[in-house]
């Protein structure tokens, strides 16, 4: 094999850019790239390591000898190591031996821009090219009309490991997913799916969440093209993919990026901003304006080359505030005595700035728990700039309320009507999450309180209010179908629940409620502004009854959505109405194909009664542990 040979891919304005942290597009310079040098074709390689004093490339073309392929440092100061190694072709396996002036440590490292790497356990790099055709034109031409704020987005979260497994407990591959996957997402009518991290990483356990490849998609199920074809077969069949991203933390896994160089490189070097204490994982340095464009590259990255729609980042409330998880004398305030991090702050606005500007249609979503002000708002008025936020209190508050035995309901209504007090204050998305369904939590469906016919009608009840609730909507996998045991990433979801009624139900109460959600612009188009929704009474404390209006941009698109909290059924429950008119039932929970027990109405013309401080009012009849949904016409619609 030929010696390295002086070679880049670098300009003058590329370095710059570099230093100054605003290249993001990185990916297209760093790492493992197949070219051609005077007609010889081989790998152009180039790695970040500025305390190095040597670095080779190693693998399984020079026997992992340290030495044989020396990279060259750059004059610039810039501290990239690169060179064209002759030979090298697609599939070689490789890493960087990296000899630094630190201590003269010597560190052994996976490529942080690989395309592809080793299956785990395995750590190598893989020299790769992505080749794929995509089929997905129609989808990105008309993704800014799928993926706007004001249009239905219910997400279906799944971990890839884990939604089904062939026989043998055998994990199914990105092409299986492709066709098996797609045509289940499609028959429940989600607009979107939400894959926790795909991202390579070392440790099963850690479901994603602690990356070494953040530019590889995992090999666990397939080749990067491989994935590729999944994205594309989603977008064939109408459905978004967003992906979980994480950009908080990483894993001090000798492959990976902690110690790179022998020194401090991602991470932060105080330990009061480098280290989590809850995860015992390393916390980049988001002052470092290397790292910041190491950061925005790989965001970009997955909207450039993988089409995707949007990108959730994970825990930004531990990226947010200086204190997270730490006690007293373990961190340090920022330079106006406050506790925010000024420079996760600025990283934050700048990803999301960079995103919007250059792909039109895709959404970021933050994962943030707190009550930081102004996630979800353009940074041009100081908000953070993502496009939605996790609303992890309706999700506490309801899951709270709906363990509650329905008979005690009654003492806490505020806790389910809280939610609409700062309903508004952000574009809310409402999770119930992988993270609902671990460590003892329990299943959704286990935590519904009553006999069994109660416990699924909860399960309805729930789902349903959730979807009337104004905000997008997100379902862990197995939420759909009632799963009874909690989330096991070592094996399928319970397929088999699906012989029984009851779990059948709730199937196509999941499948109707994304139907009616798709379907009626009053559930959406206003979904994230006061003007969509309003009370007609949220203080009938004693019947444990809500009763509301969701609203369209038309003054035509209105639905009154009745809520009932207890297993009686309520007959000649009045409820007030802003007009005359007449309300046809669209959607029910308590439908017999839901698994519920058929209390319904018919059309119900209102009537000139004043009721909850209204002139009009209708009689309705509430089905047990049931949602009522109608339509309004008014008089003139109805000739």
């Amino acid at each position: 094999m030929n010696k390295t040979q002086p070679y880049s891919l670098f300009s003058e304005f590329d370095i710059n850019l570099f230093k100054a942290g605003k290249h993001y597009r990185l990916y297209e310079k760093l790492g493992a790239h197949l070219t051609e040098v005077d007609g010889i074709k081989g790998v152009y390689f180039a790695v970040w390591a500025p305390s190095a004093k040597a670095v080779s490339v190693i693998g399984d073309f020079n026997y992992w000898l340290e030495g044989e392929h020396p990279l060259f440092v750059r004059w610039d100061g810039s501290g990239i190591w690169e060179g064209f190694i002759p030979g090298v072709d697609k599939g070689t396996k490789y890493k960087y031996k990296i000899h630094s002036h630190h201590n003269d440590i010597k560190t052994e490292k996976a490529d942080p821009f690989a395309f592809y790497c080793e299956k785990p356990p395995h750590t190598a790099s893989v020299v790769w090219n992505m080749q794929h055709k995509w089929k997905d034109t129609r989808w990105m031409g008309s993704r800014s009309e799928k993926n706007r704020l004001d249009g239905p987005f219910s997400v279906y979260e799944v971990h890839l490991g884990s939604w089904r497994r062939a026989e043998g407990n055998r994990m199914l591959t990105y092409i299986e997913l492709a066709d098996e996957l797609v045509a289940y997402v499609k028959e429940m009518n989600f607009t979107h799916v939400e894959f926790m991290p795909v991202m390579e990483y070392p440790y099963d356990p850690s479901w994603g969440y602690q990356l070494t490849g953040y530019f590889a998609p995992t090999s666990r199920f397939g080749k990067p093209e491989d994935f590729m074809v999944l994205v594309d077969k989603l977008h064939q069949a109408g459905i978004g993919v967003i992906l979980d991203w994480v950009p908080s933390h990483f894993p001090s896994d000798a492959h990976g990026l902690g110690f790179f160089d022998g020194t401090h490189l991602y991470e932060h070097p105080d330990i009061r901003k480098g280290y989590h204490p809850d995860w015992k994982s390393l916390i980049f340095n988001y002052g470092r304006n290397e790292v910041r464009s190491f950061l925005i590259s790989n965001a970009v990255f997955w909207l450039d080359k993988y089409h995707i729609d949007g990108l959730r980042v994970d825990a930004v409330a531990s990226m947010l505030y200086l204190d997270y998880s730490r006690k007293e004398g373990e961190w340090e305030p920022n330079i106006y005595g406050g506790r925010e991090n000024l420079e996760t702050i600025s990283f934050l606005k700048e990803l999301n700035e960079e995103v919007y500007k250059n792909f039109e249609g895709v959404q970021t979503i933050a994962e943030e728990s707190t009550s930081f002000p102004m996630v979800s708002r353009p940074t041009y008025i100081g908000g953070l700039g993502f496009g939605m936020k996790w609303m992890m209190g309706w999700m506490h508050d309801t899951l709270e309320y709906f363990k509650k035995e329905p008979i005690y309901r009654r003492h806490h209504q505020n806790d389910i009507t809280f939610s609409m007090t700062y309903a508004f204050t952000e574009n809310f998305m409402l999770p119930l999450s992988h993270d609902e369904v671990v460590y003892g939590k329990h299943s959704i469906l286990g935590r519904m309180p009553g006999d069994e016919w109660q416990r699924f009608a909860n399960l309805r009840l729930l789902y349903s209010f959730m979807f009337t609730h104004p905000g997008a909507k997100l379902l862990f996998m197995g939420g759909e179908f009632g799963q009874s045991g909690e989330w096991n990433f070592e094996q399928s979801l319970d397929w088999h629940l699906l012989e029984y009624d009851y779990h059948k139900g709730i199937k196509n109460t999941i499948q109707a409620l994304n139907k009616l959600y798709r379907k009626q612009p009053a559930l959406y188009e206003k979904q994230f502004t006061a003007e969509g929704f309003e009370w007609i009474n949220y203080g009938d404390h004693e019947n444990s009854v809500l009763s509301y209006i969701r609203k369209g941009n038309s003054p035509e698109n209105r639905l009154i959505v009745v809520c009932n909290m207890t297993p009686v059924i309520r007959e000649n429950y009045r409820i007030g109405l802003p007009s005359a008119g007449k309300l046809k039932e669209i959607f029910n929970s308590d439908d017999t194909a839901f698994g519920g027990s058929g209390v319904s109405n018919k059309r119900i013309k209102t009537e000139n009664i004043a009721w909850n401080g209204r002139e009009y009012s209708a009689s309705l009849t509430l089905p047990p542990l049931g949602v009522v949904v109608f339509e309004v016409k008014n008089e003139v619609q109805d000739k």
